[in-house]
């Protein structure tokens, strides 16, 4: 009788089991979701936004003193090639540098960050960062660069510069020259502003050649170098930078890329807010192209910005 009973004693899963059984079905589920989930956002972080994605913005500047010749003018601008980036994002340079060409702007403005790391082939990477770029030369497209903190830090800004300056591209550091044309009326003056991330900045160089009332478009690596910036200097500045957080959260008021300091994430991307930098002067801060850390970009693509000029 005993043996009977010890053979039929199969007592079926009480409440308890079947409350751990349901949680540990619904944990598997959650993970495996997690899992799934962050698959798809670092596959499309990694090879569509940042290879595939090109954010086309057209933002409208008022010119004091602009020239009639000048009214409905475009320059267009993009930042932060940044290669020698570990898979860095050349095809896209390529995609933005063809449809600049196309658009046959007045000027083209690069705010920096040619370059990624210091190895091993450095003139190499400096000659392809030319030749990228070459197509807009060649198209006769007026073109003005300052350097960025990254080409300080791998220590190329002279080779960089001289390299840019065989291809035609001026490079402005702190100083400022008129764009060439035929237009009538008073002619546009670029002014460049080194980084400020290295200490570069001068803003009372940059300013030192532009007469008074002259037209004028800003150009600076840094946007905290933007409040520096005397009132009514710069009715319209452009920066890069920040890559626009990288890696922006939705609905989170702080930007999740490591390398922005607190006072850049007050600009990391788009407009200045009011306030930010003395009365008469806007900026703009472009996304740029490439990687910093990591390359990925969630919710902040590859940006080519145009600039449409009107008088004031």
């Amino acid at each position: 009788m005993n043996s009977s009973a010890a053979g039929n004693d199969h007592r079926s899963p009480g409440p308890r089991e079947h409350r751990r059984g349901r949680w540990r079905r619904r944990l598997t589920g959650l993970l495996a979701g997690v899992a799934v989930s962050g698959l798809l956002v670092g596959t499309y972080g990694v090879a569509i936004e940042p290879r595939l994605i090109l954010d086309e913005e057209t933002i409208q500047a008022r010119i004091p003193g602009l020239g009639p010749g000048w009214e409905g003018a475009e320059v267009m601008v993009f930042s932060d090639l940044q290669v020698g980036m570990w898979w860095d994002n050349t095809a896209m340079i390529e995609r933005v540098v063809e449809t600049t060409v196309a658009a046959d702007p007045e000027a083209v403005l690069l705010p920096g960050d040619f370059l990624y790391q210091s190895e091993t082939g450095l003139q190499e990477r400096i000659q392809h960062v030319s030749g990228l770029l070459e197509p807009l030369t060649a198209a006769d497209i007026p073109v003005y660069a300052v350097m960025g903190n990254h080409d300080y830090a791998v220590g190329a800004v002279q080779e960089l510069t001289g390299a840019f300056e065989d291809a035609g591209i001026e490079v402005l550091a702190n100083e400022a020259v008129p764009v060439p044309g035929t237009a009538p009326g008073p002619g546009l003056f670029i002014v460049g502003i080194g980084p400020s991330a290295v200490g570069e900045a001068d803003p009372q160089a940059a300013f030192a050649e532009v007469p008074q009332d002259a037209p004028r478009l800003v150009m600076m690596h840094n946007p905290t170098t933007f409040p520096d910036l005397d009132a009514g200097a710069a009715p319209m500045a452009v920066a890069g930078h920040t890559h626009c957080g990288q890696i922006a959260v939705p609905l989170l008021s702080r930007w999740s890329y490591l390398g922005l300091t607190e006072e850049e994430e007050i600009v990391a991307d788009g407009f200045a807010p009011q306030g930010y930098g003395a009365e008469g002067n806007e900026m703009f801060v472009t996304c740029g192209i490439g990687f910093s850390l990591a390359p990925v970009r969630i919710n902040a693509p590859p940006q080519l910005l145009t600039i449409e000029l009107h008088s004031a």
